[in-house]
């Protein structure tokens, strides 16, 4: 299995779509890439040598792109700094709900999660009708 940057690549899939299961590489940045290190894209993961696999690194390191920690840690900080200065965006953030303008009264399952049922419980110990 082709390591690439800590990241275990699939080596049956093509170059170009492998290089994607590396956080912040998307199609557009992977082609760059390829470009850059002078690789053909339709190659698999598991066919290239210890060479081809140096100048991917080298050409993610030159082309300085934000991945993996990095990002995931730039990322977190942008939502503590939205959450700490108290504005809209990170109010919503903090309470888990659409924070783009959506309707909430209906929908927007997806961020709130499962429905919470809030009724009424009886007493099991209540009167009942009968005498």
């Amino acid at each position: 299995m082709a390591r690439i940057i800590g990241v275990e690549v699939p080596p049956n899939k093509r170059i170009d779509i492998a290089l994607r299961y590396i956080y912040g590489i998307g199609p557009v940045n992977s082609r760059e890439i390829l470009e850059r290190a002078n690789i053909d894209p339709a190659i698999r993961a598991k066919d290239l040598t210890e060479q081809q696999l140096s100048q991917i690194v080298h050409a993610i390191q030159e082309g300085k792109y934000v991945i993996e920690g990095d990002l995931r840690r730039e990322l977190g900080m942008n939502l503590k700094r939205l959450q700490a200065i108290k504005c809209y965006r990170g109010i919503r953030h903090a309470r888990s709900l659409p924070v783009r303008g959506q309707r909430t009264q209906t929908n927007a399952r997806t961020r709130k999660g499962p429905r919470k049922t809030v009724g009424v419980v009886r007493n099991p110990q209540a009167k009942t009708g009968i005498h």
